[in-house]
């Protein structure tokens, strides 16, 4: 299946302008997939605030991937010394190491650096190699945002969610006060990575000083409302679990909410109580089993995972599935997988959270005193959510400054969703 050579056809070059003034040479080799005759072979310069990356045609992987590798250095190398006689140092060093590589013993392209040798490497175990390799914008915001165990929280915003006409309440705003009225609540706004869909909604999030990531689609504009099931919502869904499944590749675990969601009570002190738990899901209605997968719809609009094989398998299977499903939206094909075994046959374990704690307008919780968070589903349209998740927080508002909590409180109707159908 696989040829011995190792070609090396049309070397192409593009350059553009970078602050670094660094000397570093980045040799990226994407690893090889059963099945995969070819895979492209590209290297990376940095030099004197320039950038080349050239592709060296396609790699074969087998036993002359060195060969490729030499004539990639040897470029670099050239590309170092190219009018500036001050690099002869650092030229020679670099040369030495690559023909070494090139021309050493075998087992110098062993682990770490050249696990594709026999072809057999995960797709999901590497994607890179480098010898020096910087960190990008998303693995940065993701270690400001990290707790200690490598956990975040994330949130999707853009301008619809940060902007609203006469200085009205945004959504935005709403959930941010919940972390403000919450309890227990207020320093997990330190782990909060708010993900802005477009320039307006990231100058907000950076205006008020949170941790922000700058997601920009090209060819799609996610600035305004999307309603659901809409097209332009079906693609958001969809790019949003990509995005996701990149962050759990990363090694980070992370508890994903929509920002229609208010956090009252701190829920990390209930999803981290069992942590054998791969995924922890909210539904819309809770059956009294939390290992049931007869749960009647499951809610990706809050959900806690742990970043491991299975997990990130669910991901990509996940995503994968959005072709033989163009219509659907990714709750929708998440409940379809689960429900075709795809859980088990990972060998994921699976909590379904109940409503009691993480509760919704489709079923409300039946006690303040136990209340985590609350979610707009069952709603359409940000201006009917907005409504009634004001009354939720003056609803709590009540209860935390009322003197005794013994007393049986009920939440205020959700008439705006109710009427948003």
């Amino acid at each position: 299946m696989y040829s011995n050579d190792c070609s090396c056809r049309g070397w192409h070059s593009r350059r553009r302008t970078r602050p670094d003034n660094l000397y570093h040479l980045l040799v990226n080799l994407s690893d090889c997939q059963n099945g995969q005759q070819h895979t492209p072979l590209m290297s990376h310069t940095i030099s004197h605030g320039h950038i080349e990356k050239l592709q060296i045609g396609e790699l074969n992987c087998q036993k002359n991937a060195r060969l490729c590798f030499f004539f990639a250095g040897f470029r670099q190398i050239m590309v170092y010394s190219k009018g500036d006689i001050k690099n002869l140092a650092v030229v020679s060093i670099l040369f030495a190491g690559v023909l070494y590589l090139a021309v050493g013993p075998l087992n110098a392209f062993s682990n770490p650096f050249f696990p594709f040798q026999n072809c057999r490497c995960s797709s999901t175990n590497l994607t890179s190699m480098s010898l020096s390799s910087p960190k990008d914008e998303l693995l940065i915001a993701l270690e400001r945002a990290s707790m200690e165990n490598k956990t975040v929280i994330l949130a999707f915003v853009n301008k619809a969610y940060v902007e609203r006409k006469n200085l009205e309440k945004t959504m935005l705003d709403l959930f941010l006060d919940g972390f403000w009225l919450g309890e227990g609540t207020r320093g997990l706004m330190d782990h909060l990575l708010l993900v802005a869909m477009d320039q307006v909604a990231y100058d907000r999030c950076k205006f008020l000083k949170l941790n922000c990531y700058k997601l920009m689609t090209e060819g799609l504009d996610f600035r305004e409302e999307k309603f659901y099931m809409s097209e332009d919502f079906i693609k958001m869904m969809w790019r949003r679990t990509l995005f996701l499944s990149d962050v759990l590749k990363r090694g980070y675990n992370f508890i994903f909410t929509d920002t229609d969601v208010m956090w009252l009570r701190n829920p990390l002190l209930k999803l981290i109580q069992d942590e054998a738990d791969d995924l922890q899901i909210s539904c819309d209605y809770f059956n009294g089993n939390p290992h049931s997968e007869a749960n009647k719809v499951i809610n990706t609009g809050f959900y806690y995972v742990r970043s491991n094989s299975k997990t990130i398998a669910l991901f990509e299977l996940w995503h994968a599935m959005k072709k033989n499903f163009p219509r659907w939206k990714e709750q929708d094909v998440l409940f379809n997988i689960m429900h075709r075994g795809v859980f088990r046959e990972l060998g994921l374990k699976v909590k379904f959270l109940d409503t009691l704690y993480f509760s919704g307008f489709c079923q409300n919780s039946r006690d303040f005193n136990a209340v985590t968070t609350v979610h707009a589903n069952c709603c359409r349209g940000i201006n009917s959510k907005v409504a009634d998740l004001m009354n939720v927080l003056r609803d709590w508002r009540k209860f935390i400054d009322s003197n005794n909590h013994t007393l049986s409180f009920q939440w205020s109707k959700h008439q705006a969703c109710i009427n948003s159908w």
